[in-house]
């Protein structure tokens, strides 16, 4: 039970369960970046005469540079404190909004929405540092766990919203909402008080701040763990990025019934996190990537065979990479902060940016010119785990240290 007493660090105005919910919107604006306006994909591409490859690049630019804003204010925040960070990010995010709304082609849109990304990424590397501050033992681990949970709320009800917006104003009236969703939330952050004190702050300059990436990713056991877990995030990533084309193009469906059906992909991303919780303390962390690992592989299989039948085998098909990814996510991050004891932010850096970057793969790549678009989720799912397996059974093999496995 998540109490004032659980955490380290105490909020006078927020309090506990203040802080919580703050990390937890914080982690819910990229979802809505991308969810919030996938139905109107295809329209996006007949306004500006742009291919679903160009109009896709809008979502991959998104997250590749979400990537590199964390790997960037991750870092700086050691120096400076998570509060400057967070507020300089939620700003950046804001203003860049009102930009991508503006947009006069895909090629602005584009632009636009790599500094949003900037800014977005700033506000997560500062939510999972301030975990590791604020919060310790288990209670940690059931934070990270709800963070997750509360997070997937938004890819499910994102595109409903989107479908629905779609019905009374263009697609830019998705950016307008996400231009109040940063205001909002920066108005909100001024009640968060640092969380990292000055003796606890790196001393060294501005520049050696990034060097601290390195010192964390030579750390065997966690670049293992990390890469293993992240290939994961590659398939349901590239999911993400074609799921509008396979219901609306392939099984022809209308955009506000494709919402319905993402939006019960994502339902079962909630899953993932309570199944990780529920499951704490009573299988072991090996059972449980196991777990992962085997139910992948159908998934894997199932989409290859049945999943272009109908718009409902393909749901199905998906389900176990969805939540199998959900529930990779909260474990994971929990073992892998607990490989640093400094550093935290650089950490909680290397962890968001790396799982992006393959995400960020899995949507390049979902979106290449397969014959059908299912199968090439299937393929990309097949080829994800199975590296996956091969990079635990490496760690296993040659007995890397690892915190917690």
């Amino acid at each position: 039970m998540l109490t004032e007493n659980a955490s380290k660090i105490q909020q006078k105005y927020l309090g506990a369960k203040g802080l919580i919910v703050l990390i937890a919107v914080m982690n819910m604006f990229v979802p809505l970046s991308i969810d919030l306006y996938l139905p109107a994909l295809p329209t996006i591409g007949t306004e500006f005469a742009a291919t679903p490859l160009m109009v896709n690049l809008t979502l991959v630019s998104f997250f590749f540079f979400f990537a590199v804003g964390i790997l960037l204010f991750g870092p700086v925040s050691d120096k400076y404190g998570r509060r400057k960070i967070l507020l300089l990010g939620i700003v950046l995010y804001t203003l860049a909004s009102g930009l991508c709304a503006a947009a006069g082609s895909i090629y602005s849109l584009i632009a636009y929405r790599i500094v949003q990304a900037l800014g977005a990424g700033g506000m997560v590397a500062v939510s999972m540092a301030v975990v590791k501050d604020a919060f310790y033992g288990t209670t940690k681990n059931r934070v990270l766990a709800l963070v997750q949970a509360m997070a997937v709320i938004a890819p499910m009800v994102a595109p409903v919203i989107g479908a629905f917006l779609l019905q009374f104003v263009s697609w830019r009236g998705t950016f307008v909402v996400l231009i109040a969703a940063g205001a909002v939330n920066l108005a909100a952050s001024f009640f968060f008080e640092e969380t990292l004190p000055e003796s606890e702050r790196y001393k060294g300059s501005f520049w050696s701040t990034f060097g601290r990436l390195a010192v964390v990713g030579k750390n065997v056991g966690f670049t293992g763990v990390l890469t293993v877990f992240s290939l994961l995030a590659a398939p349901y990533m590239a999911y993400v990025a074609v799921s509008s084309y396979v219901y609306v193009q392939y099984f022809g469906l209308s955009e506000q019934v494709y919402s319905y059906f993402f939006a019960a992909n994502s339902f079962f991303a909630v899953v993932g996190p309570f199944l990780y919780m529920k499951l704490i303390g009573i299988v072991s962390p090996r059972q449980f990537t196991y777990g992962c690992f085997i139910f992948t592989v159908v998934a894997a299989a199932a989409l290859l065979t049945v999943g272009s039948i109908s718009p409902w085998w393909f749901l199905i098909a998906f389900l176990p990479v969805t939540i199998m990814e959900s529930a990779a996510r909260p474990f994971s991050t929990a073992i892998l902060l607990d490989q640093q004891k400094t550093d935290i932010g650089s950490a909680s850096s290397l962890i968001n940016a790396v799982n992006t970057v393959f995400g960020s793969l899995g949507m390049m790549l979902g979106a290449l010119n397969w014959s059908n678009f299912i199968e090439g989720l299937g393929i990309i799912t097949a080829v994800c785990v199975t590296l996956a397996i091969a990079g635990w059974l490496a760690l296993l093999h040659f007995k890397i240290r690892v915190e917690g496995l």
